[in-house]
């Protein structure tokens, strides 16, 4: 008996402590050549986007010994990488075909390496490169995005008007208890209608998901955490709110792996408040490149590049490849014989014999 309350209350304990770090990191769908392994390993926030790095083939600074991402094919990447971010709940009832991981220690996170990772190594194929937070207005659109997408709503007054437009989600979505005349509920429907312009532009300019340079997608959601603040998380209406937003969400997976033929992977981040706040560098193209160098009293040297070492390799062994091919090259042209029936010799030959 004592053992029974004993296993009982360990079971208590692990389901209290679960539910109080349920943030989760899903994915929706992925290609063959990504494989995620069923488990339920926690994935810390701050390698969220290294896991997003590696499945698209890039390379991170420091090892990521998470089990959860296997190698996949190397040869075979996904054209596109799309991580929504959606903040105020940890319940989000997503479809069980997906494999979700716990989130522990739920920092802010940015992809901003990787966004940066596509600029400079596909510049000259011009990748797609979006990363929208619509409630906060914050914008960053790189390559083709500029094009394909200057059509799509980012400010609030845009995003309202969007909605009342006459092809909009209102005509089709089922709102229940949610109000079209409150600015909250505005405010989570106007994301929603943001997911669904991205499919409906990029449906309209396929060729840029059959190109070889990938694209990344990065939007952050937090119009249902709003909906919490205002109405309640135990309120009709933030139920409502969920259930639509794992529905949309669903939806906006499937059509941007079919858009890009299967070669996508979709991700999602729920977490119920981030533990740090988290403050975002501005980034301006007039801002100048040179800066300020800091004093070094002591001449140290400079910190070298994760990547001096493969640099270094490629380089002093190619040095080394010319070397001797030039040796080999040069041994047998001092030792050739004159009197080989070569073109040199014979056009030679016929010229002397002519004179």
């Amino acid at each position: 008996m004592g053992r029974q309350w004993s296993s009982l209350g360990l079971w208590l304990v692990s389901a209290l402590v679960a539910g109080i770090s349920a943030n989760k990191f899903s994915v929706l769908r992925s290609p063959e050549s990504v494989v995620f392994r069923e488990g339920n390993w926690p994935i810390p926030g701050e390698r969220i986007p290294d896991v997003a790095a590696l499945s698209m083939g890039f390379s991170i600074e420091d090892d990521l010994s998470w089990p959860g991402l296997a190698v996949g094919d190397l040869f075979r990447r996904p054209r596109a990488t799309v991580l929504v971010t959606v903040t105020g709940t940890d319940k989000l009832i997503l479809p069980k075909s997906g494999i979700s991981y716990p989130v522990e220690n739920a920092v802010p996170f940015s992809l901003d390496g990787v966004a940066n990772a596509i600029h400079t190594l596909f510049s000259e194929e011009t990748p797609v490169v979006v990363q929208l937070a619509p409630s906060e207005e914050r914008v960053y659109m790189v390559g083709k995005a500029n094009s394909v997408f200057e059509d799509l709503s980012v400010t609030l007054r845009q995003l309202r008007n969007r909605l009342f437009q006459e092809n909009s989600i209102l005509a089709s979505l089922p709102l229940n208890s949610l109000s079209r005349n409150s600015e909250v509920d505005l405010l989570f429907l106007s994301e929603l209608q943001v997911l669904h312009d991205i499919t409906s532009l990029l449906s309209r300019h396929k060729h840029l998901a059959k190109d070889h340079s990938p694209d990344l997608y990065s939007l952050e959601l937090s119009g249902l955490e709003e909906i919490g603040k205002r109405y309640g998380e135990d309120s009709q209406q933030f139920k409502d709110a969920s259930q639509i937003l794992a529905d949309s969400l669903q939806k906006f997976a499937d059509e941007m792996y079919s858009l890009y033929g299967g070669n996508a992977v979709v991700e999602v981040v729920t977490v119920k408040t981030f533990d740090t706040p988290f403050v975002r560098k501005s980034r301006s193209i007039l801002q100048s490149t040179s800066q300020s160098k800091p004093e070094n009293p002591f001449n140290l040297a400079y910190s070298y590049n994760f990547d001096y070492a493969v640099v270094f390799n490629i380089v002093f062994w190619f040095m080394i490849a010319m070397a001797i091919a030039v040796i080999v090259i040069s041994y047998n042209l001092w030792n050739m014989d004159p009197g080989y029936d070569s073109i040199i010799y014979r056009m030679t030959n016929q010229k002397i014999r002519m004179d």
